[in-house]
């Protein structure tokens, strides 16, 4: 495949103010949030839920790309429009996710690695003709005084590798995610020191399996203090460490850096993001590729009745343009 294929995807991704939304949860993932809001998790609630987000008014102005679960890839919205040719025709790009989730790290110390490269190349092609042009891959890093092992990091990195060139062969711009979980009492500091090694052999893996740099995408954690951790890093503390961490392990041939928000509040991944784009010395695009930062007040107002779709919708493209403007270096907390 051509690599300006990838080079064009990346190009509708990579715009000024605008970012990616992570819509593709699992069916059990869902299930635990509409719990919490009193809904009953069936297809028609799924289709129901994130039909509201992908038709909030002018969404498109915020989104340059959307994570769908196999499921939403392939169904329709009310008025009978593909999903896919929905977000297409508001100018959003289709992705898919296609690991397969995690499973137990064989001899690892209650490590976890992504399955799901059985048969990838078959399904990225069948993902392509439905209208996905990018993927998402999913590897977690757990810490401990122990973890991550090398076993674990170079496991993971190899999974990434394979599945990056699988996307890229099938034309598909492939999202990297290391993810580094904010669980536990670890501190900045220990997560900068497992960050840093768990970048490194990322792109290690990538290099060896000779992926484009140019034509991926890199969805990583910020470098931030363990939920357990008695002394919480400061905004300021979060944002620096980040970017020292990532100016000595990602290339700045990567277009773009959108991150996960693994944990943090709302209102926390916002202003983390937005004092990164108020630094200098970054080769690379900064944005966001939330989930729970992005969706969470949108949830908790629409409680699945039709009622409340106008005020989740508008809770929704609230927390899309604090976002925008953090992407931009222009948010302040006074506009929350």
């Amino acid at each position: 495949m051509s690599i300006d294929v990838l080079l064009n995807t990346i190009k509708d991704i990579v715009q000024p103010g605008k970012g990616i939304l992570a819509a593709d949860e699992s069916h059990r993932t869902v299930g635990k949030r509409f719990e919490a809001v009193g809904v009953e998790n069936t297809e028609a609630n799924r289709l129901a839920y994130r039909e509201m987000l992908f038709t909030a008014p002018n969404v498109g102005q915020y989104l340059s790309g959307v994570i769908l679960f196999e499921e939403t890839l392939m169904q329709k919205a009310s008025c009978g429009t593909p999903i896919p040719e929905l977000l297409a025709k508001q100018g959003i790009v289709p992705g898919i996710k296609v690991d397969k989730g995690l499973i137990e790290l064989i001899n690892a110390d209650d490590e976890q690695t992504t399955q799901g490269l059985d048969g990838l190349p078959e399904r990225l092609a069948e993902y392509r003709k439905l209208g996905a042009r990018f993927a998402k891959w999913r590897s977690v890093y757990r810490i401990s005084d122990d973890t991550p092992s090398m076993q674990a990091i170079h496991t993971n990195a190899e999974g990434l590798a394979r599945y990056a060139t699988a996307c890229q062969q099938a034309g598909i711009v492939p999202i990297v995610e290391p993810e580094i979980l904010i669980d536990g009492d670890h501190t900045l500091e220990r997560c900068a020191r497992v960050s840093d090694r768990v970048l490194f052999h990322t792109f290690r893996f990538l290099h060896l399996h000779k992926v484009h740099l140019e034509g991926m995408i890199l969805k990583p954690s910020m470098v931030i203090s363990g939920k357990q951790c008695a002394k919480q890093a400061s905004h300021e503390e979060v944002a620096n460490e980040t970017l020292s961490v990532f100016r000595r392990t990602v290339p700045a041939a990567v277009p773009t850096i959108n991150f996960l928000s693994g944990g943090q509040t709302p209102e926390q991944a916002t202003a983390h993001l937005n004092l990164m784009n108020q630094a200098a010395h970054k080769p690379w695009n900064l944005s966001f590729s939330y989930a729970r930062a992005l969706q969470e007040p949108a949830m908790d107002a629409w409680r699945g009745k039709a009622e409340n779709v106008q005020a989740a919708q508008a809770a929704f493209l609230k927390r899309l343009e604090l976002n925008s403007k953090a992407q931009l270096g222009q948010y302040s907390t006074d506009m929350e």
